[in-house]
């Protein structure tokens, strides 16, 4: 089988045309035309999944984050992607373009969340990638404790005291769509947010819950090795990966 046709699935549900201007999403080693057998997921490329991907036997490894983001000068004979070339290993990476897919990060982190009727949130900015619901009306402080227990992570957040019943959530760094969201949840769960925006978000009283990165965008994995699995036929499995985030305290 060849790379394209898994380079061609994920453009169906995640079209790589979407991907934003600053992102490098796309086939990023390897060749359209290359053999695979074997498909390793993960949301990163580390030594870790690279070991997990040679022990297993895979030949094309799909991720999250792309494994070349900036400009690359020069590339050591030790460096991950020698080693994934040495190992004719090629990589397919889905980012933004996973990001604002309907059926990618945030329709995800929406279930994970307990959303009901969740759908994209509304306009034309970046802001729409993120997702809106509903949830049983609660205190902040719980839904937050919930949410921690559900992404087994640490989490920091605002307004404790609120009843929040509608939610937006976005996977990774949504921080800055705090400002365009505020009007229309009580709630907002993501990965990374600023101090100010932190301090913006109790004078717009929008409880905004910091769920960390990796928490927030890592079950997208496990749902896309599943889906590319029953849609497709091929061989698929989770290459190890740990939040490489380490909390101390309650």
């Amino acid at each position: 089988m060849k790379v394209k046709y898994i380079y061609d699935f994920i453009d169906s549900f995640a079209p790589f045309r979407d991907q934003c201007e600053w992102d490098n999403s796309g086939l990023l080693l390897g060749d359209m035309n290359c053999d695979f057998s074997k498909i390793g997921f993960s949301l990163d490329i580390t030594g870790e999944t690279v070991d997990n991907a040679i022990a297993e036997g895979c030949d094309l490894i799909v991720t999250h984050h792309p494994v070349i983001f900036r400009p690359v000068n020069s590339i050591g004979y030790d460096s991950l992607v020698s080693k994934l070339i040495k190992n004719n290993i090629s990589v397919i990476s889905a980012h933004t373009n996973l990001d604002k897919s309907p059926l990618g990060v945030n329709f995800v982190l929406a279930e994970k969340c307990s959303l009901v009727n969740a759908r994209r949130f509304p306009g034309e900015s970046d802001a729409s990638m993120c997702f809106i619901g509903e949830i049983k009306e609660t205190n902040a402080s719980d839904y937050a404790r919930l949410i921690s227990d559900t992404l087994s992570t640490h989490v920091e957040f605002t307004c404790p005291d609120r009843i929040i019943s509608r939610v937006a959530v976005c996977g990774g760094s949504g921080g800055e769509f705090l400002y365009e969201i505020a009007p229309f949840a009580d709630a907002f769960v993501t990965g990374e947010v600023k101090h100010h925006e932190f301090i913006d978000s109790n004078l717009k009283n929008l409880t905004v819950i910091k769920a960390g990165h990796f928490a927030t965008e890592y079950p997208v994995i496990p749902y896309l090795c599943e889906k590319t699995f029953k849609e497709t036929g091929v061989l698929c499995l989770l290459l190890n990966q740990k939040n490489p985030c380490e909390y101390i305290g309650d």
